[in-house]
């Protein structure tokens, strides 16, 4: 079974290496989805979404909600802050990450070629 639970986090970034307006400082209200993978257990849940809540808020949206993320990670693409989010939250069950910089962009991430 696979649940989802989706978040918003505020956070500025510049990307450095882009040539046009995203490489001076700007913001977004991010999107994340968590999606975690797990079998349905007695009582009929796969994984508890207030588990999921607590370890997210913890592991992630303290850092990076209402941050300047070039201090958290080089090059702060959405690319690369699904893969941050994936490591963060090393231990889950995961299946994807998304990351939303707006209501058309996103970035899909499932473990694979994490070379950030």
């Amino acid at each position: 079974m696979r649940r989802s639970r989706a978040f918003t986090f505020s956070g500025a970034h510049r990307l450095p290496e882009y040539r046009g307006k995203c490489e001076r400082l700007h913001g977004h209200t991010w999107r994340l989805r968590v999606t975690v993978r797990a079998p349905v257990r007695a009582g009929g849940i796969a994984f508890d979404f207030a588990e999921l809540d607590r370890v997210v808020g913890e592991r992630v949206l303290s850092t990076l909600d209402h941050s300047d993320l070039n201090a958290v990670l080089p090059d702060p693409s959405a690319e690369r802050i699904a893969q941050w989010v994936w490591r963060a939250l090393d231990g889950l069950p995961l299946e994807e990450v998304r990351v939303w910089e707006s209501d058309r962009c996103f970035v899909a991430y499932r473990g694979e070629g994490d070379d950030a």
